[in-house]
């Protein structure tokens, strides 16, 4: 049986971790970080190693989970050790190419851009396959990567800037406006805890409705909005604010940096 090597076993090597086991109990797991503390936190089916040359010998598929400033230091480190393999990288901002010039430029490498609902089997990830990775690597990836959540792929690597700014960094917006409800709601005279209560069971119900209706979600929102009642008022408050125009333009902020952070 083949094996899929972790180099980082942070939250999201974690979450990937577990939910790959989840998925496929049978799945040969290494992983490699460090510091001791964090591989003490894996099940024990999970081979430990703080050698990474060691951990992706016996390996077909490496996941690098590391911070992108470490990038290309692990990355040269491990050098040929890794090229004839697939690598597959969650690293913001690091490109393939960047990564194929440190490993092998024939190396199969899969990009992908998570977000952090995947600690909790909710994620959405971005993948883009560079023009050496094989059908059979992108299943794996996608099983990977899938086990967490949702996946989509994309054509061009740089649609990932888009990602990035849009799922990547897009619980954040949500964790705003549920933060901005709550205060409001205290602020009416209700306690904290029945405010975080009614404004998370509100946001969680609303993403559900969105995700299983085959309504867009501006009709859901017209159909919510009685004319002339609280509902309207309130978004009448909000848009008068500018709030459409400040999510485009931060949202746009947030691609710039992306595309910022992806040059050499």
């Amino acid at each position: 049986m083949t094996s899929t090597t972790f180099i980082g076993a942070g939250n999201i090597a974690q979450a990937l971790m577990g939910g790959y086991l989840a998925s496929d109990p049978a799945a040969k797991i290494i992983a490699s970080d460090p510091f001791p503390a964090q591989l003490e936190k894996l099940p024990s089916v999970i081979q430990r190693c703080d050698n990474n040359h060691d951990a992706v010998e016996a390996s077909d598929v490496v996941v690098l989970c590391v911070k992108p400033n470490m990038m290309q230091q692990i990355c040269e480190e491990l050098g040929s050790s890794v090229a004839s393999k697939l690598t597959i990288s969650v690293a913001a901002g690091t490109t393939a190419s960047a990564i194929s010039s440190w490993i092998g430029e024939k190396s199969a490498i899969i990009r992908c851009m998570p977000n952090t609902p995947a600690l909790v089997n909710q994620g959405m990830t971005g993948l883009y396959a560079n023009e050496h990775a094989t059908e059979e690597q992108k299943h794996k990836a996608a099983d990977i990567l899938g086990s967490v959540g949702r996946i989509q792929w994309f054509e061009t690597e740089s649609e990932l800037d888009a990602v990035t700014a849009v799922s990547g960094s897009g619980p954040a917006y949500f964790f705003l406006v549920m933060e901005a409800m709550q205060k409001a709601a205290i602020g009416l005279g209700l306690d904290a805890t029945t405010s975080r209560d009614l404004v998370l069971q509100t946001a969680l119900g609303a993403a559900q409705m969105a995700q299983e209706s085959e309504l867009s979600t501006e009709q859901l929102r017209i159909n919510v909005t009685s004319p002339g009642g609280t509902t309207e008022a309130a978004l009448n408050e909000l848009l008068k604010g500018g709030l459409e125009q400040n999510f485009e333009k931060a949202i746009e902020a947030a691609f710039k940096r992306s595309v910022e952070l992806s040059q050499p």
